[in-house]
């Protein structure tokens, strides 16, 4: 079946259940948390399960006159009904080693009868037994659905469990608490539905109707054996004592799987009637629906429910994620000289493409987007420009499963334009996958005419479709936004950070240095980028980031009328600010490098700061910085870097001032250390680079002229992971 019908069915459950499965997770979580409290008290016998029922009832007749019923229940405390030597009633839990009482059952809470009764039942009485069963088939449907569709997602049972590109806080964690719930989830619904099932007697045959309403017990000629001796405490429910010593006069012995009457004196079995397997798989469910004879379990339960609460929320966040990409087309696609098609598993892509739409059309163009699945003739269409995300291992997004197909299907009457941008995520092997193999197959239609090579988007990265944008305005005239911010998604759920401390700027010194702390909660590690948005807009404004003795430190110049550094640089201390930390793990000090070279100019040295000072590994780094000249903040690189050397967290620091008497560039201290830069490469060390893009074009092509003379190519070490940027 397809993954949109999956994903369909798993929504559509969801939606007609979710109010009901809000209020059983709720009063769940109370059940199990009740069952767990249950277990802490003192009124269980230690080595419960040992002790028979030949060593415990000589002990109680000594120390009661009469007895007339003993209960075991789930959490195997014992109460006992009896008549004590003084006369007195007794209703107890006993010690079953000592016959002394040890505590008085009490009741349940009004409140824990309360929460009983309506998640049973939702005090709906017998119809509301049945409702909540039906919920429970509904969450077991859920479960099922969402198996499948990670089993779609991850390719298969073999990599169920394998890595989950974290997209999102609701995508990643739905899916990754999705995984580990699944088994409590259908524990939960499967036990749910047949217990209200059960209740309807829904399994029981004639043959168990006419045994219970008739009691015939199936007689059993008793063995010359003394079950006191053989049967042992924890299995036994309940105790009926006989009335007198008159041999007449049974025990009548419910057992977890059958009712046996035993002689007083011999102890043999006068009869036996065994339980229905409904009546002991109805047991059975109860128990592993409520969790109340385990702690650890019921506190499982407890999570599931919680998980479930959890998928309710994320579930439906990533469907308005989804829905808030939806397209809206001003006009037809038969009048439309541009064909955007879409393909897109959350939106995301989509939403690339509808900011194209929305430029081409206020523009004066005429521009129809579609979803690959809809791909058909277009009559009047000069352009068709295809932006396409992987799902999966190289597969298609849902909806653009049938593309391939409907690509073969509809040719196009006139010669077409076609340019493809795929998004992706290269933590994945086959990135950008699907679009690749859309581009491949574009190319071989006939009436299909390349308007510019495949690009690909890492991580729905906005700078790097900015990079597409600008060859495609080149080539057609029309001038679309080159702003990366506009790209960008309205940011949501941005972290305060407070402002400790920012060094001043002067006439001669532009740059200043901002440490921000984080909540306790926030993850990051040098490398990682703030995004801030100085104008409380969606304009966002990217920095690298070092992490200085866990406080975030940006490196910042002052730019005249700059929208960020202007912003930052008003900062006083005691201000907070919100902003979000974006992840950057492909610019993260490399734990396995035998050598790290870190280049940088300007600014780009702060994660650079960052990552010397978490280097309690003492990996062997160096660090080649360039800067126009001598100012105080490049002076207090340099006393860091002194303190750093005597810490061997830092082997050398080289420094290249460019407008100085003496000046160099950071591509002069490369070429006077060519052999060290080609011994490092050769073995398995990793050059890092952050600063401006013309000084990692600079320093990439010095370094790719080092290379040619030992017949190597630059390329070669950026695939294998040697080599990585963070530049701007």
């Amino acid at each position: 079946m397809t993954l949109s019908f999956w994903r369909s069915s798993h929504l559509t459950l969801a939606l007609v259940s979710s109010l009901f499965l809000i209020l059983a997770s709720v009063t769940g979580i109370i059940l199990a948390v009740d069952a767990v409290q249950e277990k802490t008290l003192p009124y269980k016998v230690e080595n419960f399960d040992t002790i028979t029922l030949g060593e415990t009832l000589p002990v109680l007749k000594k120390n009661y006159s009469e007895m007339t019923e003993l209960t075991v229940d789930y959490n195997q405390f014992v109460t006992l009904q009896a008549i004590d030597q003084d006369g007195n009633d007794i209703n107890a839990y006993v010690d079953v080693k000592t016959g002394k009482k040890i505590g008085t059952p009490v009741k349940k809470s009004e409140f824990i009868q309360w929460i009983t009764s309506f998640h049973r039942s939702l005090f709906l009485h017998e119809a509301g037994r049945f409702f909540v069963g039906v919920i429970s088939f509904l969450l077991f449907l859920i479960a099922i659905s969402g198996f499948v569709l990670v089993l779609k997602r991850q390719k298969g049972i073999r990599n169920f469990f394998s890595k989950v590109i974290k997209e999102y806080f609701a995508q990643y964690y739905h899916v990754i608490l999705g995984r580990l719930a699944l088994i409590p989830i259908l524990i939960i619904a499967l036990t749910g539905t047949y217990l209200s099932l059960e209740r309807f007697n829904f399994f029981m045959d004639k043959k168990e109707q006419r045994q219970k309403t008739e009691s015939i017990a199936a007689a059993k000629k008793a063995t010359k054996v003394n079950v006191f001796k053989t049967i042992f405490l924890s299995d036994v429910k309940k105790i009926e004592f006989p009335f007198t010593d008159d041999p007449e006069e049974y025990y009548i012995i419910e057992l977890k799987d059958r009712e046996i009457e035993v002689n007083q004196i011999t102890g043999e079995v006068i009869s036996e009637k065994r339980s229905p397997l409904t009546a002991q798989f109805a047991a059975l469910s109860l128990d592993l629906h409520t969790g109340r004879i385990n702690a650890i379990w019921a506190l499982v339960l407890a999570l599931a429910s919680a998980n479930i609460l959890f998928f309710i929320y994320s579930g439906f966040a990533m469907t308005l994620k989804r829905r808030s990409s939806r397209i809206k087309n001003k006009f037809k696609a038969s009048e439309s000289k541009y064909i955007l098609l879409a393909g897109s598993e959350n939106g995301s892509s989509l939403r690339f493409a509808n900011a194209i739409q929305k430029q081409l059309n206020a523009a004066g163009e005429k521009a129809f987007l579609t979803e690959l699945n809809s791909y058909t003739i277009f009559p009047k269409a000069e352009h068709i420009i295809v932006f396409s995300s992987t799902h999966g291992l190289g597969d298609a997004p849902s909806n653009g499963r049938k593309f391939i197909s409907l690509l073969q299907k509809h040719k196009q009457e006139q010669k077409i334009n076609f340019s493809v941008v795929g998004f992706g995520s290269t933590a994945y092997p086959d990135f950008c996958g699907f679009a690749r193999e859309i581009d491949e197959l574009l190319e071989e239609q006939n009436w299909a005419e390349r308007f510019l090579d495949l690009q690909t988007v890492n991580d729905k990265s906005a700078v790097e479709f900015v990079e597409w944008i600008k060859l495609w305005s080149a080539k057609t005239g029309i001038l679309l936004s080159t702003t990366p911010s506009l790209y960008n998604h309205a940011p949501k759920g941005l972290q305060k950070l407070m402002v400790l401390d920012k060094t001043a700027i002067s006439e001669t010194e532009h740059t200043f240095i901002l440490t921000l702390r984080a909540n306790m909660r926030a993850k990051f590690t040098s490398g990682d980028l703030l995004a801030i948005y100085p104008a409380n807009d969606t304009r966002e404004r990217l920095y690298s980031i070092g992490n200085h003795s866990g406080n975030i430190q940006l490196v910042v110049k002052l730019h005249p009328n700059g929208l960020g550094s202007g912003f930052l640089n008003e900062l006083k201390p005691g201000k907070v600010i919100k902003a979000r930390i974006i992840n950057n793990h492909a610019f993260h000090l490399p734990k396995k490098a035998s050598k790290v070279a870190f280049i940088s100019n300007g600014t780009g040295i702060a994660p650079f700061l960052g990552m010397i000072e978490q280097n309690k590994k003492k990996t062997e780094t160096h660090l080649y910085a360039g800067f126009r000249m001598e100012t105080e903040t490049v002076s207090g690189y340099k006393e860091f870097a002194s303190q750093m050397m005597q810490k061997q967290h830092l082997q050398s620091f080289h420094l290249a001032l460019s407008r100085e008497e003496n000046h160099y560039y950071v591509m002069d201290l490369i070429q006077r250390d060519a052999d060290f830069f080609l011994d490092l490469l050769e073995n398995n060390g990793v050059i890092m680079i952050c600063g401006s893009l013309a000084m990692q074009k600079d320093v990439e092509s010095t370094l790719d002229a080092l290379l040619v003379k030992k017949n190597k190519q630059l390329s070669d070490y950026k695939n294998k992971g040697q080599l990585l940027t963070d530049c701007y």
